[in-house]
């Protein structure tokens, strides 16, 4: 049986590092990427320069998964875009106090 994590490389602060993530996650990352109109490397290495502690694929899933949360009505739908949705501060602060990610306001949800 297939692993359904996939290790992919990405060049991050001018170095060649691995990421396992799975197909969701890394489509996820991709679509966050395009919306804020940045690199997929730019995305991850700020990531990784906010992350306290863990190793980079669970600070990836971690943002991703806050992000798209900050971004649905509480049901799993997506919000209307008139700020009713998620709380995305809020739900940076709870991904800080688990250590995950530093208060960067480049890695709070939009």
């Amino acid at each position: 049986m297939k692993s359904p994590v996939i290790k992919r490389s990405i060049v991050i602060a001018g170095h060649k590092t691995s990421v396992s993530l799975e197909d969701a996650f890394w489509r996820g990352l991709k679509d966050i990427a395009v919306g804020r109109r940045t690199t997929l490397s730019d995305l991850v290495a700020s990531i990784d320069s906010g992350r306290r502690h863990g190793n980079l694929s669970s600070a990836i899933r971690l943002f991703v998964l806050d992000y798209f949360q900050a971004h649905t009505d509480g049901n799993g739908e997506r919000g209307n875009g008139d700020g009713d949705q998620g709380d995305g501060p809020k739900s940076h602060r709870r991904l800080v106090a688990m250590g995950s990610v530093a208060d960067a306001p480049a890695l709070r949800p939009e």
